[in-house]
């Protein structure tokens, strides 16, 4: 049970599995004129890019990262909501992917502030007011901090995705009896509009925290 449960989750079901392709495959499939083309589809993208843009714009102090933010923003929306898809590999619900995007941009983040502002970054590790014998609890205390974000941003994206996908499971199989398949419907049907508000609002929240962290530098 427990193998059947995870299995929906393993990225080598086969020889030559191309479960991971699901992470890229909207690209293929979008054509090229719906980019070019004005549509009902492009118009709530660009309403949703605007509203983004605006959000950030109130959090960062360098307007020139809106375009990779916004680009990180809507690739983690479209394959969180392509996992709600049956038969589709959940790429988002693996650390792997999730740590593969917040790594890079925390490392740039980092690597930016301790090469331009160093004076700054350090003074990130004392909080005003702290008292003179807690400055080095609070040194190795801001320092953990800093370096567990990333694995934070990952864990938090991957957990999210992968828990209301188990339970979905665990609800698709429990009982062959009419009138209880009846009623898990109806529960499934709920919790599938659950998860849709999941994948939305774990991309957004992946984004603010992003944006966050690189408005303390």
């Amino acid at each position: 049970m427990m193998t059947n449960l995870f299995s929906v989750f393993d990225p080598c079901t086969g020889f030559f599995s191309l479960n991971w392709m699901s992470t890229f495959l909207f690209i293929i499939i979008l054509p090229y004129n719906f980019w070019l083309m004005p549509n009902k589809i492009l118009l709530n993208f660009n309403m949703l890019i605007i509203m983004v843009s605006k959000e950030m714009n109130s959090l960062m102090k360098y307007k020139g990262n809106n375009l990779i933010m916004i680009s990180l923003f809507l690739f983690i929306l479209i394959n969180n909501l392509w996992g709600l898809l049956p038969y589709v590999f959940t790429s988002s619900s693996h650390i792997s992917f999730s740590l593969s995007l917040a790594l890079p941009m925390w490392l740039s983040f980092m690597l930016f502030g301790w090469i331009n502002k160093t004076n700054k970054m350090f003074s990130h590790l004392v909080p005003i007011g702290t008292p003179t014998i807690l400055m080095p609890f609070m040194v190795l205390i801001e320092t953990i901090s800093n370096f567990i974000r990333p694995g934070s941003l990952a864990v938090r994206l991957s957990a999210n995705m992968i828990a209301g996908h188990l339970l979905m499971s665990l609800l698709g199989s429990t009982s062959n009896n009419l009138m209880l398949i009846s009623i898990l419907m109806i529960i499934l049907m709920m919790l599938m509009m659950f998860e849709l508000a999941v994948s939305i609002i774990q991309s957004y929240v992946f984004l603010t925290l992003t944006t966050l962290y690189s408005s303390e530098i």
